[in-house]
């Protein structure tokens, strides 16, 4: 019965300790950039965005293409930036846990 009460409060503290991360991540900023740095991204750690800047020498008619193509490389730059940060907060939560490979958290 010890046993199942310990574990309980383990799990509730787990709990905790992922809301607190997942707030963590929230309030995460990460900056993604392409074209040498020509486009930038501001985004949280969710990967909604919240800020966008272009060098105005992308700003020609026959350059479009390429801006689009900029803007959508830095959303994926800024992307991988805030899962990389994720999977590593979530892996020192989880330390010692036997979670399986690949499996990732918060779900």
């Amino acid at each position: 019965m010890r046993d199942i009460m310990g574990m309980m409060g383990k799990v509730k503290e787990m709990q905790a300790k992922m809301e607190k991360m997942q707030e963590e991540i929230s309030a995460l900023e990460v900056d993604g950039s392409s074209g040498g740095g020509l486009v930038t991204l501001r985004m949280d750690g969710k990967g909604n965005l919240k800020g966008i800047k272009i060098d105005p020498s992308l700003f020609k008619e026959d350059d479009v293409e390429i801006l689009e193509d900029l803007i959508v490389a830095a959303h994926k730059d800024g992307k991988d930036k805030a899962e990389a940060i994720t999977a590593e907060k979530t892996k020192a939560l989880t330390a010692g846990l036997p979670i399986p490979p690949g499996m990732k958290l918060p779900f």
